[in-house]
């Protein structure tokens, strides 16, 4: 939401303009809080795959990467509001989902559709980036809801249904917190969306600050997500081997470990061994 003259980085080009006031705290980022939470995305990714690094297959550590990657690229739009850098945030997002999509319609070492179900996705995210980049306004904000959330939603659905697996009970309480987060983190969005001049006019007429609630969303959707992406991990490795246990990282964060025995092999065994299994589990399940 502009206010006064345009900071470092000038007049913002973004087809959308968050509810927080821009250069408040600084001339240099514009929306600070939605700037600075989104370093929790980032924290969610890395953490992901420095503590699943020899636990997950290869396609869990891509996804854990790219929610990464889509934490940079939300620092660089709401720091910014170019349309350039929204394209940072909102392109990493596309492929994130449609990765999540593959990993959960192949959750095991065989292949149930083929070829065709990678080409599909393929020719699904090329579609959604073209429309995310060639239009403008209120058309490019609807149509990136419209093919990211479409995708999100149903891939909520399934990781729901791996949470109901006898096989995944260890889990579940991860889905159930989750999905909590996730679902508490869209109802934020949509509020600060609608009700922004609620929030960043009327409130501080009161003396009340403005909530920041796409801040909020920032954080809230980054554990959700990292918990919904353990349940996946957890899904996927209990398909390939035997016995995958949760165990809390540092007594807090929610983690998969292997078997003992197995952790220790897969800790000790030959670079090009590891290498080959990789490859043979990308192969098999993306």
């Amino acid at each position: 939401m502009a206010l006064g003259p345009a900071g470092f980085w000038g007049t913002p080009t973004s087809t959308v303009d968050w509810c927080e006031l821009n250069y408040v705290v600084t001339p240099f980022v514009c929306e600070f809080f939605n700037t600075v939470s989104s370093l929790a995305m980032v924290t969610a990714g890395v953490l992901g795959i420095i503590l699943h690094r020899r636990v997950f297959d290869r396609g869990t550590l891509w996804a854990f990467g790219l929610l990464g990657v889509v934490g940079i690229g939300s620092i660089a739009f709401h720091g910014t509001l170019k349309f350039e850098l929204q394209l940072l945030d909102e392109i990493p997002m596309l492929y994130l989902v449609t990765l999540m999509a593959y990993l959960l319609l192949e959750p095991g070492p065989e292949r149930r559709f083929g070829q065709w179900l990678p080409v599909l996705l393929l020719v699904y995210a090329v579609v959604a980036t073209l429309s995310d980049a060639f239009t403008a306004g209120r058309v490019q904000f609807f149509a990136f809801q419209l093919s990211f959330g479409g995708l999100e939603f149903f891939c909520l659905a399934r990781v729901y249904r791996l949470s109901q697996k006898p096989e995944n009970v260890a889990v579940r309480p991860f889905f159930r917190l989750g999905v909590a987060f996730y679902l508490g983190a869209i109802g934020l969005w949509f509020i600060d969306l609608r009700f922004c001049e609620v929030m960043s006019v009327r409130l501080p007429s009161l003396g009340v600050p403005n909530p920041q609630l796409h801040a909020w969303w920032h954080l809230l959707v980054s554990c959700g997500f990292y918990l919904l992406l353990v349940v996946v991990g957890y899904d996927r490795l209990r398909r390939r081997r035997s016995g995958p246990a949760v165990r809390p990282a540092a007594g807090v964060i929610p983690a998969v470990v292997l078997p003992p025995a197995e952790s220790s092999i897969a800790t000790t065994r030959p670079r090009s061994t590891e290498q080959a299994s990789s490859r043979d589990a990308f192969g098999s399940d993306g």
